[in-house]
């Protein structure tokens, strides 16, 4: 079955940075598209970022265009969300997402708080 798997969140600084990552196993990762969706306590989950199948297009909310880069390596089954220059408005869970079939997979989330 899909499986994913979230590592690299934890507590910085404002103005640090984080690498999160994604491990996907259970599908043909390559194929389809993967997203980061992150929320905080009495919001509703919100897009962060996007990549097509096969490293193609990309899409970002307007709040992190020019700080977050989200790319995939196929070969490895992982996508990941380089965040840079965060700010306190950045803290909050962040899930990967996985669309395969018209289904949507999400992983258990990472904890990212930017805080001094």
């Amino acid at each position: 079955q899909v499986q994913l798997e979230e590592s690299g969140g934890g507590l910085v600084q404002p103005g640090g940075s984080l690498r999160l990552s994604c491990a996907a196993s259970g599908f043909a990762f390559s194929v389809w598209p993967m997203s980061w969706y992150r929320q905080t306590l009495g919001k509703e989950r919100e897009l962060v970022a996007s990549i097509a199948g096969f490293g193609g297009s990309t899409n970002y909310a307007d709040s992190v265009k020019g700080r977050f880069t989200i790319s995939r390596d196929n070969g490895k089954n992982t996508v990941y969300l380089q965040m840079n220059t965060l700010k306190p408005e950045d803290t909050a869970v962040y899930y990967c997402l996985a669309t395969v079939r018209r289904a949507n997979y999400w992983g258990q989330g990472t904890q990212v708080t930017v805080s001094s």
